[in-house]
């Protein structure tokens, strides 16, 4: 095979993928930004209720990444035929699993929302009438979440990029119009805010269902592989995607434990943590871009045998992202007060925010790189190691020093993002001593 030019494949693979992960993130903080002109309680109980809908699509990822994977490198071999089972068998499983996660958001939210402690239960039941309100169309929802993330993981993003643009730019029209009751419809608030959600993923389930069916991405959905199990493939799938699912899983649940110690704190410090979480969830969307780019590009490379070519398809995406996060740090220096400005008017929390913004900024450097160190491990197939670094950090830093820097020594939201920042960079140096080990060059999945 002739020689490659590995930005121009990262630029093609990672810039749609950005493009599409970051316009779900830009819809949540354009929605929690109405929300915010709610009230700062609204704000709050909703942010922590899309928290606790990211915590449970993170056990769809068993069946995301495991079917990615494993499909890059037939893919990257020239074998359609087993690319398309495994995307079938993937989709069977998470329609089912779509209908018992619907199942657990309905009749589950008014326990998870007993952890915000507030007076007047605004917050509380923000986040309940939310989540319940997605619950009921979670089976479209999920299911087309499963297929574009498959989509995605196989290299086809602009396809993806369309459809979360078309699905996102439909929410962003709904959301202001059923929130506020503009033009003569009623005036919704939260409940509003999560019909327009239904709605827009519903218009995106039918296009990703036609894409399937067009033959004009690289894989096709065929009714006889979502109809008839093949317990090899599961089995397969579980194998391949279950360390991931755990990494995120703990992770997810690492945050939603930390915002709880940010509610119990009070609601100024949960608005404030809200604000940082929005804008660090747009940032990880561009990380996460890369990172899906670079998974993609790993894997077949790696079923192509090019060993050579990953790695430094590899090394180049960890230098794109990282010049692109020195600029994100010293734009959002710069900007502080008025980024925080951008989600809630409340001075307390306004004052809150600016006050540990540089911590955050901060932060998103070693987070920046080290996501897309992963999302070439992940691609690699280093799976067990990526769940086990993730699951010490969490327990260690997440969960156990954070209660440390708030309940012990007092230090609020300021010692929160220290700590996260401390996390991120010894997460980058393992990450980075295991790559180097190149131990991932010879992994079978």
């Amino acid at each position: 095979m002739g020689e490659k030019s590995p930005l121009k494949s990262i630029l093609k693979t990672s810039l749609p993928a950005v493009i599409d992960l970051s316009s779900q993130t830009v819809m949540w903080t354009v929605e929690a930004i109405l929300i915010g002109k709610i009230s700062a309680a609204a704000f709050g109980g909703v942010g922590m209720a899309i928290q606790v809908i990211v915590v449970f699509l993170t056990v769809l990822l068993t069946f995301i990444v495991g079917s990615s994977l494993i499909i890059t490198r037939y893919l990257g071999a020239g074998n359609r035929w087993e690319a398309n089972h495994i995307l079938g068998q993937t989709l069977m499983l998470g329609i089912v699993s779509a209908f018992l996660l619907g199942f657990v958001w309905y009749f589950g939210a008014p326990g998870i929302f007993t952890l915000i402690r507030e007076a007047s239960g605004e917050a509380r039941q923000a986040g309940i009438t939310y989540l319940r309100t997605v619950a009921l169309f979670a089976p479209i929802i999920i299911t087309n979440f499963m297929a574009v993330g498959v989509i995605r993981g196989a290299g086809d993003t602009l396809y993806s990029m369309f459809v979360n643009l078309g699905i996102n730019t439909l929410n962003l029209i709904l959301a202001p119009l059923l929130i506020f009751g503009l033009f003569g419809l009623p005036r919704l608030e939260v409940f509003g805010a999560a019909l327009a959600v239904g709605i827009s993923h519903t218009v995106g389930f039918i296009a990703t269902f036609y894409l399937l069916r067009s033959q004009k991405l690289s894989l096709f959905l065929a009714f006889r592989e979502i109809t008839t199990p093949n317990w090899q493939t599961i089995k397969r799938l579980f194998r391949a995607g279950l360390p991931t699912t755990i990494e995120q899983l703990v992770w997810a649940v690492g945050q939603l434990i930390v915002t709880g110690y940010a509610a119990v704190i009070g609601i100024t410090v949960l608005a404030a943590h809200q604000v940082f979480l929005r804008i660090q969830a747009i940032l990880s969307m561009v990380y996460m871009g890369f990172g899906l780019g670079a998974m993609s590009l790993m894997g077949k490379n790696l079923g192509a045998a090019q060993r050579r070519l990953a790695q430094r398809t590899a090394e180049m995406t960890s230098w794109v992202v990282f010049i692109f996060v020195l600029l994100v740090v010293a734009v959002i220096v710069l900007l502080s007060k008025r980024l925080v400005m951008v989600f809630t008017s409340d001075p307390q929390v306004v004052r809150l925010g600016a006050a540990v913004i540089k911590v955050f900024a901060t932060a998103q450097i070693p987070k920046a790189v080290d996501g897309v160190l992963m999302g070439n491990l992940r691609g690699a197939g280093d799976l067990k190691w990526l769940m086990w670094i993730t699951i010490a950090s969490v327990l260690v830093f997440e969960i156990g020093l954070n209660w440390v820097v708030v309940f012990v020594f007092n230090l609020s939201l300021w010692g929160l993002w220290m700590v996260h920042m401390a996390d991120e960079t010894i997460r980058l140096i393992l990450n980075t001593w295991r790559f180097r080990g190149g131990k991932w060059k010879f992994i079978d999945l």
